[in-house]
């Protein structure tokens, strides 16, 4: 499986337990794995046939004004969740580092989740469905 990875992206979410910590977002760094079939991205040099990782970036960063979350457990399952959903990766994994204990460096959640067996595709499949065949360049 091939991955794109994106570590340490900087977010202002509003989280914590206690309403004081939810008065105003605050920093969290969020690494992301996104693990698709890079075969048609590469074949094609195509990102329309990729994950994109800049567009991936701008709607996690744009997600922070309109929620709030109590967990970061809660957190990192609604990102993956969200990921599946509108980038079609096979399986993504979301680390969520939250810096709100003095004594650590800090504290993390992380989960993975993938799409289910039978909603899986390739980006060949998926490009190929697309196109209606299989572009003249893959025969």
């Amino acid at each position: 499986m091939d991955t794109i990875t994106i570590s340490d992206l900087e977010v202002f979410y509003t989280v914590g337990v206690p309403d004081a910590e939810r008065l105003q977002p605050q920093r969290l760094l969020l690494t992301i794995s996104l693990e698709s079939d890079f075969t048609a991205a590469a074949a094609g040099d195509d990102l329309s046939a990729a994950i994109d990782y800049s567009a991936v970036c701008r709607r996690l960063r744009d997600l922070g004004p309109s929620r709030s979350w109590k967990l970061i457990e809660r957190l990192a399952v609604d990102l993956a969740n969200l990921l599946l959903e509108e980038f079609g990766p096979m399986r993504v994994t979301v680390e969520v580092r939250k810096f709100i204990l003095t004594e650590t460096r800090h504290v993390s959640a992380r989960v993975t989740r993938e799409r289910q067996e039978a909603a899986r595709e390739t980006s060949h499949q998926r490009i190929t469905r697309q196109v209606g065949g299989v572009p003249a360049g893959w025969r």
